[in-house]
């Protein structure tokens, strides 16, 4: 008993001791929303409540970016939520400011679907994120015809030949109009719950065009799974007993990595800010190659499923008249001559047969993706997103799928290139019978 005594005594003075230390290094607001990881990523972690928005006793919840379950995708993002690096409006939208229920006669709606990817998980803010930066270039781009009209093609051709191959010289404008491009992308959604949020929820916005960037969430999940739902639940509500014993471990768990002292060894010593955690929902221990198809079956029932789903959203769209953009997503392996110290780092974490995974992989994804097209020719663009950061020279990801600043930066302008091609205003001929005097 003494010697326990002596033991917690010591315990307690080196607590003291750590806040002290972190008071005079200027860290108690840091180390308060310290969880033993970069706070930029614990911001990213999902923190899953149910229905009460209460969260679930015996699942992790060091997580800030809240979703709640839902009965019918699996769960949402929580309304009205932010932290440094993101922000959700009243509507569940990664935005700043909500969308209006009645759409303005001058506004072009563009929803952004998808996971991981899509939502911009490490940006840096809503600002720099791809579905931010695609928005301000359109408006922009509207911005610099109406001050320079002259710079591009006129609304009515010339008739003279000389002043009209002049004018065809010029680049095409834009429909101007108010360009919304709305981030409906939630973390750890697969192609089945981006087709329920599409019927149940973004059609009521009555979106102009819809996009779609996925691929890798349907590679991970397996296909005795509709859809990604909050992971380990249903265990939960089963098994009363190991919900107990999970719900104590959680609690025990989290009240010893609330000490200052534990704080400060995993943050001056093991240095977590400095390690490489891929964090691609759920959060599960799985490593990623073990969450990938085991067996070319089992990789043929995923990308079955994700086909299926595709052409169930692509039907959806066709019959609502909005062009449908599927785009395979970004991912780490495409970086094969530009990589960067830490992203060699990242390659080399994930092992030695995850980028034939991956290749095997993305070549069936790819195959789902040109059936769907064949299948809906007119109302459906696809873009193979994998390699498009391929020749960048800096940094492009931070994992193997989530992209830095300019990764994200390089996604909105191929966006962009795709659908102003179909918002080119075609000028009028001239329409008089004889030329002008």
């Amino acid at each position: 008993m003494l010697i326990l005594g002596s033991v917690s005594l010591i315990l307690i003075g080196l607590e003291l001791l750590a806040r002290l230390g972190v008071g005079l290094a200027g860290k108690q607001n840091e180390f308060a929303a310290y969880e033993g990881e970069p706070l930029n990523v614990t911001a990213y972690r999902l923190r899953y409540l149910d229905r009460a928005n209460q969260p679930y006793d015996g699942l992790p919840d060091r997580g800030r970016l809240k979703v709640r379950r839902s009965s019918l995708t699996g769960y949402r993002l929580v309304e009205n939520q932010q932290s440094n690096a993101w922000r959700i409006n009243e509507q569940g939208f990664r935005a700043d400011q909500a969308i209006a229920a009645t759409k303005p006669k001058d506004e072009v709606r563009i929803f952004v679907l998808g996971g991981s990817t899509a939502f911009g998980q490490m940006s840096s803010s809503n600002q720099t994120t791809f579905a931010h930066r695609l928005e301000a270039r359109f408006n922009q781009q509207v911005a610099i015809q109406k001050s320079n009209s002259g710079k591009f093609r006129p609304d009515v051709l010339p008739y003279y030949a000389d002043e009209l191959a002049k004018a065809m010289s010029l680049p095409p404008r834009i429909q101007e109009s108010r360009y919304r491009v709305v981030n409906a992308a939630v973390p750890g959604y697969a192609s089945s719950n981006q087709l329920g949020q599409l019927a149940l929820q973004i059609f009521s916005y009555k979106p102009d065009y819809i996009i779609i960037i996925d691929g890798y969430a349907d590679l991970l999940l397996p296909s005795t799974q509709e859809g990604a739902d909050v992971p380990g639940v249903e265990g939960l509500l089963d098994n009363a007993t190991g919900h107990l014993i999970s719900t104590l471990t959680e609690r025990l768990k989290h009240w010893f990595n609330q000490s200052y002292l534990v704080k400060s060894i995993q943050y001056w010593v093991l240095r977590p800010q400095e390690a490489i955690n891929p964090m691609i929902p759920p959060d599960v221990k799985l490593s990623i190659a073990q969450r990938l198809p085991p067996n070319p079956e089992e990789l043929n029932r995923r990308t079955v499923r994700y086909r299926h789903n595709l052409e169930q959203i692509a039907r959806l769209t066709t019959s609502a008249k909005i062009p449908l953009i599927v785009a395979l997503q970004p991912e780490i392996t495409s970086r094969t001559t530009t990589q960067t110290p830490r992203e060699k780092q990242i390659l080399s974490q994930l092992g030695a047969t995850y980028p034939q995974q991956i290749k095997t992989g993305y070549n069936q994804l790819l195959e789902s993706v040109g059936q769907v097209k064949k299948a809906f020719p007119q109302g459906v663009s696809t873009l193979n997103l994998y390699d498009v950061a391929a020749g960048l020279k800096e940094e492009a990801f931070h994992d193997p799928i989530h992209l830095t600043d300019k990764g994200n930066e390089l996604i909105a302008n191929k966006l962009y290139d795709t659908i102003a091609n179909s918002l080119t205003v075609q000028p009028k001929p001239f329409g008089q019978s004889e030329p002008p005097r």
